[in-house]
């Protein structure tokens, strides 16, 4: 199975799926189009019946092998990768048997070390695709794609083993926050599902960030600097005089675990105008609001200091944590932590730190908690991925399938 996902891997890393925060289309991009297809013609390779609609979502169907009255339970990943890296003429390296030692990438300078990535120290021995310094990998989310397709290939020709009816989700633009605004969950028609989107070996993540995004614009009035006193307004002081009033111990290099953060993302401008863009996130949803209202506080305090509307600010929520949707269907998680104690796995449930398209779904009926796929330092040229660690997510998938024909629903 190993050299399976090897191949696999790499055949979907080398085709560049990069979506485009700028468009506005869905798919972002073009190139997304190109795996989707490959996917879909590999699916009906199987047997399967697959549907792909005009904005790029893949559905596919494994029926059922068991009498029992089984949920039906969906798997999903997304097709682009991150628009914050090169993309294209991803050439992805092979390491046998990891020593420990660096990994020179390719013929940059660059290099992967247990000193600087210690997470590396687990998988000596292990078999790693790596890039070649000048590209990401791909490898979110083509990992969990590759999971996916194999777990099912395992499940085809394994019919000894007794499943429900599942189904598979492929999906665009999860890297620009779209991934489900289009999701047909209903067309879906799971009663749960798993997204194969998470990072290290035993990730079992149900809880999420509360989201919001904040632009905050700075009006300034410009006149002539030798004869400003008393008159210019200086759009950039403004802003920086904004930003000074956010808390700087609540900012991402500064928390960790369940503490939120505001996170300045640009700040750009001139005297006459200047925008500051944020990112707001805490998984508690009063310390949420909390930090909204913080933030419409200042934007008053300074258009009364100087006696006029010099900020506006508009503010948009993105998600929710998806722990409230999940939680009151405790066997979503019984059933994946049941299959990693079988596999000798220990269950790392701390919340996600990041986004996921399973926050939304969640909100939009499919509760969705995230399973890892055993990559690390996405969205960069230090990007890997462990195929053994690969191989041990593709088993979870065919034991959450399996389990479920086990498991007591009442």
């Amino acid at each position: 199975m190993k050299a399976q996902i090897t191949d696999r891997l790499i055949r979907y890393t080398e085709i560049n799926t990069q979506s485009n925060p700028d468009s506005n289309t869905t798919p972002s991009s073009k190139a997304q189009w190109d795996l989707l297809h490959l996917l879909q013609q590999e699916l009906k390779d199987m047997g399967l019946e697959t549907t792909l609609d005009d904005k790029g979502y893949l559905f596919a169907t494994l029926e059922s092998n068991t009498d029992k009255a089984v949920p039906t339970i969906g798997f999903l990943a997304h097709v682009d990768t991150s628009p914050d890296f090169k993309a294209s003429d991803v050439k992805p390296q092979v390491v046998e048997q990891f020593d420990g030692n660096p990994i020179t990438l390719g013929n940059s300078d660059l290099q992967l070390t247990v000193d600087q990535f210690p997470e590396l120290k687990s998988l000596i021995g292990h078999t790693l695709v790596t890039t070649d310094g000048t590209t990401l990998l791909g490898a979110d989310d083509k990992a969990g794609i590759v999971e996916i397709m194999e777990a099912i290939q395992y499940l085809i020709q394994h019919p000894e083993i007794k499943h429900g009816r599942i189904r598979i989700g492929f999906t665009p633009d999860e890297e620009i926050g779209k991934g489900p605004h289009h999701f047909d969950v209903d067309a879906f028609n799971a009663d749960f599902a798993y997204t194969m989107d998470g990072s290290l070996l035993g990730e079992l993540q149900f809880e999420s960030f509360n989201a919001a995004s904040a632009q905050v614009t700075s009006h300034g009035l410009n006149v002539h600097p030798g004869s400003a006193k008393d008159t210019m307004i200086n759009a950039l002081e403004v802003a920086h005089q904004f930003h000074a009033k956010v808390p700087k111990d609540a900012s991402p290099e500064f928390t960790d675990g369940y503490e939120g953060f505001y996170h300045l993302m640009s700040l750009q401008g001139n005297v006459e105008k200047a925008q500051l863009s944020y990112i707001i996130r805490d998984h508690d949803k009063l310390k949420f609001e909390d930090k909204k209202k913080l933030l419409n506080d200042i934007v008053e305090d300074l258009n009364l200091k100087y006696g006029r509307k010099v900020l506006e600010i508009n503010m948009e929520d993105q998600y929710y944590n998806m722990a409230e949707k999940i939680k009151p269907y405790p066997h979503i998680i019984d059933i994946p932590k049941r299959v990693f104690e079988q596999r000798g796995i220990t269950p790392n449930t701390d919340p996600i730190r990041g986004g996921t398209d399973g926050s939304q779904l969640s909100y939009m009926g499919l509760p969705t908690p995230n399973i890892f796929t055993g990559c690390g330092n996405f969205h960069g040229p230090y990007e890997y991925a462990s195929i053994d660690v690969m191989k041990e997510a593709t088993m979870v998938i065919v034991g959450i399938a399996e389990a479920a024909t086990q498991y007591n629903f009442e």
